[in-house]
C-alpha cells in the first residue's frame, strides 16, 4: 500500500529531547560547548525556539516586528556606489556610466584630487535634479555645496539626497536633502561593536536634538550612517535594532507617531585585506547581503580594491554585488525579509536592550560631546578593539587569504586610496609584516624528524604560521637519527629553523641539537612543551610555534633576533 504523504504526520520534539540527542551527538563534550559569546557581550545559544522568543519579549514581539516595518523611509534599499574619479570629465563620465547600469543614487566624496569649476557642478546639478545623492563633504565650506547654486528654485523641492559633513550644513530650500547625519563611521573604524555602534548613533541624534524643538521636523532632515561588517546574523539585527531604537528616542522626545528613520550604510572595510585581496569580494557580498536583509535604505558596496586604486572593473563588480543580491534573490520584494525569526528577533531585542542601557549611562556621563572630549568613548573603543586586535592575531578569529589559509607567494599592491589610508583595519598588522620580511628576506627552514605521516601535520601548520608574513619554509629530508639532525644543522644556511616532529622525538633531539646549534641559527620548536621549556630556553632555544600564539609577536621577535645575531 502506498503512504500518502499528505497524511503523515511528525512528532514534534521539544527543546529538551532536542538537547538530549545533541548531547549524544557530542560525544562527551559537555553541552555548554555549543554556546558561544559574541564581542558584544551576547549569548548565541545552539537553538532558537518559540517560546524562549516569547519568553525573553515578554509578549512584546508584534510590537518589535511592527515598530521595524514601519519605520523604513522607502520600499527597497537603494544602490549606492561610490564613483572613484581623477579628473571633473572622468567623475561626470563614471557617475552616468552607474546611473545607466543600475546605480539609483549619485555617491561622491569630496576629497579629490581636481577642483570643482563651474561646468561640472552645473552638469552635477542638472543630474541632482533627476536623481538622489549622496555627498561627503568635508566642512560646511566645502566647494562641491556650491552646486545647489546652480539649482533653480522651482526644483529645489523635488530634489532628495544627503548630505554628510563634519560640520553643520544649512540648505535653504532644499526640504528633502537630509543634512544631518547620526555617522557612526568613525567609532566604527575605532574598533566599536554592534551595541557601541548603537549607542553612539543614538548620542549623536541627542546631541543634535539639543539644537532642535520639532521631533517631526528633525526627523525629516536626519539619517543614520553605519558600516556594515562580515558578522552575517549581528549586522542583520544591528539595523533593525536601531529602528526600535529610533522609535524609543522619539517618544522620549514627545511623540507617538511612528516616525520612519533613514538609515543608509556601507560596506565596513574593517575586515579588507591587501592580502589575496579577492577575498575582499566575499567580505563585501556578505556585509550587503547583511544590510539589505536588515532593511539598510541606501547601501554602498566598496571594491575589493579599494584600498589601493579601485578601476574600471571592480567598480562594476561592485555595483553587480548588490544588484544581484536584490533581484536575484528577490529580497527587495519583501519588507523585513529576515523578521519572525527566533534567531534574528531573539537578537534584535538582545541589540536594543544592551544599545539603550550604554546610550542611556553615556548620556548620564554628559552626552557624546562630553564623552567624546573627556575620552571616555574613546576608551571603551579602544578596548573593543584591542580584543579585535588580538583575537585575529592570535586567530581566534579568521581573516581568510591574512592570518589563515594566505597566500605566500602574494605581493602587495603599495599603492594607497588617500581616503581610507587612514582607517583601522584588522589586517594591517600581517601587511606591515610581510613588507617587513619581504625586505629582510629571511630564510625559514624545518627540520623534519621521522616518517611524513609524523612530522607533517606540524610541518603543515609551522608553514601557514609563515605563510601570513608571505615566506614559504624550506624542508630537510626525512630525518631518522640525531646524527642527521646535527649535521643538516650544521650544514643550513636558514636564519630560523622549526624542529618539527611527534613529542617523543622532539624531546630526544632538542637537547642534542642545542648543544651543537651554529651561532647564527634562531632555534624553534612547534608545539608547546610547557614542562621542557625552561630548560631548553636556559640552553638556546629561542622558543615555541603553537596553535592560539599571537602571530605578529612571534613573527616581529623573530626577525629582532635574526638582526641581533647578525650584529
Amino acid at each position: 500500500m502506498k503512504n500518502n504523504m499528505k497524511e503523515i504526520e511528525f512528532s514534534q520534539a521539544n527543546y529538551e529531547q532536542w538537547q538530549e540527542s545533541a548531547v549524544k551527538a557530542l560525544k562527551g563534550k559537555p553541552f555548554e560547548s555549543l554556546i558561544t559569546k559574541t564581542i558584544e557581550g551576547i549569548t548565541f545559544e545552539p537553538i532558537y525556539t518559540q517560546d524562549q522568543l516569547v519568553e525573553k519579549l515578554d509578549g512584546k514581539l508584534a510590537e518589535q516586528v511592527s515598530t521595524i516595518r514601519s519605520l523604513k523611509t522607502g520600499e527597497k534599499c537603494l544602490a549606492a556606489q561610490q564613483t572613484f574619479a581623477d579628473s571633473p570629465e572622468s567623475l561626470l563620465h563614471g557617475v552616468k556610466e552607474a546611473l545607466a547600469k543600475g546605480n539609483d543614487i549619485i555617491n561622491i566624496d569630496s576629497r579629490v584630487d581636481f577642483a570643482w569649476d563651474e561646468t561640472t557642478l552645473k552638469e552635477l546639478a542638472v543630474l541632482f535634479t533627476e536623481n538622489s545623492f549622496k555627498l561627503n563633504l568635508q566642512n560646511n565650506q566645502d566647494s562641491l555645496l556650491q552646486v545647489f547654486n546652480y539649482i533653480e528654485v522651482d526644483q529645489q523641492e523635488a530634489v532628495t539626497g544627503f548630505v554628510s559633513s563634519t560640520d553643520e550644513v544649512a540648505l535653504d530650500g532644499f526640504p528633502n536633502v537630509r543634512t544631518i547625519n547620526a555617522n557612526v563611521l568613525e567609532a566604527h573604524y575605532d574598533g566599536a561593536h554592534a551595541v557601541q555602534e548603537l549607542a553612539v548613533a543614538l548620542l549623536q541624534a541627542a546631541q543634535y536634538m539639543e539644537s532642535e524643538e520639532d521631533i517631526e521636523a528633525f526627523a525629516k532632515k536626519f539619517f543614520v550612517t553605519f558600516a556594515v561588517d562580515t558578522l552575517f546574523f549581528v549586522e542583520i539585527a544591528k539595523i533593525r535594532a536601531f529602528r526600535v531604537l529610533w522609535k524609543a528616542f522619539t517618544t522620549a522626545y514627545g511623540t507617538d507617531k511612528n516616525i520612519s528613520v533613514a538609515i543608509v550604510s556601507e560596506t565596513s572595510i574593517r575586515s579588507f585585506s591587501k592580502l589575496d585581496v579577492y577575498v575582499n569580494l566575499l567580505r563585501a557580498g556578505n556585509a550587503a547581503f547583511s544590510a539589505i536583509l536588515g532593511g539598510a535604505d541606501v547601501c554602498t558596496v566598496h571594491p575589493h580594491d579599494v584600498l589601493s586604486v579601485p578601476n574600471d572593473k571592480s567598480i562594476r563588480i561592485a555595483r553587480n554585488v548588490q544588484l544581484i543580491v536584490k533581484e536575484e534573490t528577490h529580497v527587495a520584494h519583501i519588507n523585513d525579509p529576515s523578521g519572525g525569526a527566533y534567531f534574528i528577533e531573539s537578537l534584535t531585542a538582545d541589540l536594543v536592550k544592551d544599545a539603550w542601557a550604554l546610550f542611556n549611562a553615556l548620556q548620564e556621563a554628559g552626552g557624546y560631546d562630553t564623552v567624546k572630549a573627556n575620552g571616555q568613548l574613546d576608551a571603551l573603543l579602544k578596548e573593543t578593539m584591542d580584543l579585535r586586535m588580538k583575537e585575529v592575531e592570535t586567530r581566534k578569529k579568521s581573516l581568510i587569504g591574512t592570518n589563515n589559509y594566505a597566500n605566500p607567494a602574494d605581493v602587495i599592491d603599495e599603492r594607497n586610496n588617500p581616503l581610507y589610508a587612514d582607517y583601522n583595519r584588522l589586517a594591517k598588522p600581517f601587511e606591515e609584516l610581510c613588507l617587513n620580511y619581504a625586505e629582510n628576506q629571511p630564510k625559514v627552514a624545518l627540520l623534519t624528524i621521522g616518517l611524513l605521516k609524523q612530522f607533517k601535520p606540524r610541518a603543515d601548520f609551522v608553514s601557514g604560521f609563515f605563510a601570513t608574513a608571505g615566506i614559504i619554509p624550506e624542508k630537510s629530508p626525512e630525518i631518522q637519527s640525531i646524527e642527521e639532525a646535527t649535521a643538516w644543522l650544521a650544514s643550513t644556511d636558514a636564519q630560523f629553523v622549526i624542529v618539527c616532529g611527534q613529542d617523543d622525538a622532539v624531546k630526544e633531539y632538542v637537547p642534542a641539537l642545542l648543544l651543537d646549534k651554529p651561532a647564527h641559527i634562531s632555534l624553534d620548536v612547534a608545539g608547546r612543551f610547557k614542562e621542557e621549556q625552561d630548560e631548553w630556553t636556559k640552553a638556546g632555544l629561542n622558543g615555541f610555534i603553537f596553535a592560539g600564539q599571537n602571530i605578529i609577536e612571534k613573527l616581529t621577535s623573530l626577525t629582532a633576533n635574526v638582526k641581533e645575531v647578525q650584529r
